[in-house]
């Protein structure tokens, strides 16, 4: 095969999956290059914008998030992952009123999804700690107000004057006051050691005096390194300042108290942080404990009133899901089951399409896993009008086309193979399309139309390299290998039987036994790196 046609080729998919994935290894500067060369492809693309968004601000480039934040929302000013992420920034940049308004705007539009209701609990949160709790300042006298009042003015005076006495190395020095140890330690966490080493190495003169190989001085690093910690001590100081905590003490044993009579916002808080702890304990393996848990959920919000828990139905199908997915884990497939079909029932009576398309993409799971592989067919047919975006059609279409195959009817697993490769290329994602790409050529193969499940099973390992995944790499080349070997016999026996093979066939078996040769010698080469010949 000739070099040119290994050479990978640069895609809108291609480059958002693997600035993706270096996002997630904490490569942001890497991954920001690609996203980059995205929106060169497909400029304004709502999604790569907020994907570059989140990278600016994971490199603490708020301004730069926050314009691609708004850019997404210009395009689609009902995008709401566009609101979430411009409130997440507004929220970093310290903005916490702002960011409290996109929040609810954000929930206003997706009430199912819990993180807006977690973003307008800890903005309203920072707000308070900012400001401090309302009902505890009473200003009652004017005399007093008076008093005080020309109190912090004579005050304010003296210190201009002693200030303006003062050499400009002692007014540096007071600007960079520290704060007690205790409280700094409190707010820096972890950093609190690396600040203090800071510190530390500024009282080594003759270290202060030099320079690093590029020119830079060490005293202007050290500097910069407090500058930034403060910075962040300051941030997280308005966030959630030491005095909030006796005040949280004090607002828990007051809940306690009236826990009969709380606000419908006190309300949603609470369930919001319960579905958080149900979620992250099934994501950590803790399947039992979740179950528990959001059964004990489900009987509270059975007995409160809509008025209590405006999104009730919401919440009860959600919790029936996540009972669900926990007895699923558990391998209680009948259990797991029974609930996903309440969550059905429960989005059906109350028409809540997403919480629907939830229930059946579940149930459809069930099934497939208990071997029932009609009745999941069935049932993601079902799904089928109810699929948003073109990803989730992708994975629909090839979940149904896989039950075909184990069905044995290999026609149809290629259609819905086929049409989910389609729906993998609008999309335009890689992973997908070589998922889509394999199914089409072992639907092929069981179709003994080995020349067409040759050239597929060479399309995915292309698409395979891309991805990159060696495991699929090495499974696509031994499928390729055994699907060679069948054409071969094949060819053969037709030879046998008095069929002569064209001399398209013969050289179209000649080019696959070498293509999947040079493969595997490819793949043995670069076996282990470290291995020396």
């Amino acid at each position: 095969m000739a070099d040119d046609d290994l050479m990978p080729v640069v895609s809108f998919g291609s480059l958002m999956s693997e600035g993706i994935t270096l996002s997630r290894r904490g490569q942001h500067d890497k991954a920001l290059g690609c996203f980059n060369d995205a929106l060169k492809l497909r400029a304004g693309d709502k999604h790569c914008l907020i994907t570059r968004s989140k990278c600016f601000l994971k490199l603490g480039d708020t301004e730069n998030s926050l314009k691609d934040a708004e850019a997404s929302l210009q395009i689609d000013n009902t995008f709401y992952e566009g609101l979430y992420q411009k409130a997440e920034t507004l929220y970093a940049m310290g903005d916490f009123e702002f960011a409290l308004v996109f929040y609810h705007r954000g929930r206003r539009l997706r009430p199912d999804l819990h993180k807006f209701q977690l973003g307008i609990h800890k903005a309203e949160e920072a707000i308070i700690n900012c400001i401090g709790n309302p009902s505890s300042v009473k200003l009652e006298s004017m005399e007093e107000l008076c008093f005080v009042s020309r109190q912090a003015e004579l005050q304010s005076k003296k210190d201009n004057q002693k200030q303006q006495n003062k050499p400009k190395d002692q007014k540096d020095q007071k600007h960079t006051k520290k704060q007690s140890p205790k409280t700094e330690q409190q707010l820096l966490g972890q950093l609190y050691a690396d600040k203090a080493y800071l510190e530390k190495l500024l009282k080594d003169e003759d270290l202060m005096q030099s320079s690093t190989r590029q020119g830079a001085k060490v005293m202007d690093l050290v500097l910069d390194g407090i500058s930034y910690l403060n910075q962040r001590r300051d941030f997280w100081q308005q966030q959630k300042p030491i005095y909030a905590r006796e005040y949280e003490r004090k607002a828990l044993r007051q809940s306690r108290a009236r826990d009969k009579k709380q606000k419908p916002s006190d309300i949603a808080r609470a369930i919001a942080k319960e579905m958080e702890d149900i979620e992250l304990m099934l994501a950590r393996g803790s399947a039992e404990q979740s179950c528990r848990k959001a059964e004990r959920l489900l009987k509270k919000i059975q007995a409160w009133s809509e008025n209590e828990v405006p999104n009730k139905y919401e919440l009860i199908g959600n919790l029936h899901s996540c009972i669900g997915n926990a007895q699923l884990a558990m391998g209680q497939m009948e259990a797991a089951l029974h609930s996903h079909k309440m969550d059905l029932e429960c989005a059906r009576e109350h028409t809540l399409p997403d919480a629907e398309s939830r229930a059946l993409d579940n149930i459809g799971h069930v099934y497939a896993r208990i071997g029932k592989f009609q009745q999941a067919i069935n049932t993601w047919e079902e799904k089928i009008p109810l699929a948003q975006s073109s990803l989730e059609k992708a994975w629909l279409f090839h979940e149904i086309g896989r039950c075909y195959l184990e069905l044995d009817n290999a026609e149809v697993a290629q259609d819905y193979g086929e049409q989910s490769l389609q729906s993998a290329d609008e999309e335009g994602d890689v992973e997908w399309q070589l998922h889509a790409t394999v199914l089409v050529a072992q639907a092929q193969v069981k179709l003994k139309d080995y020349q067409s499940a040759i050239l597929n099973f060479e399309r995915a390992l292309e698409k395979a390299r891309l991805v990159p995944s060696e495991t699929a790499q090495n499974g696509i080349i031994a499928a390729l290998d055994n699907v060679s070997k069948s054409f071969i016999a094949e060819l053969n026996k037709g030879h046998k039987d008095g069929t002569i093979p064209s001399h398209e066939d013969r050289l179209f078996s000649s080019e696959s036994i070498k293509t999947t040769s040079e493969n595997v010698e490819e793949e043995e080469e670069k076996g282990n790196p470290d291995e020396k010949p």
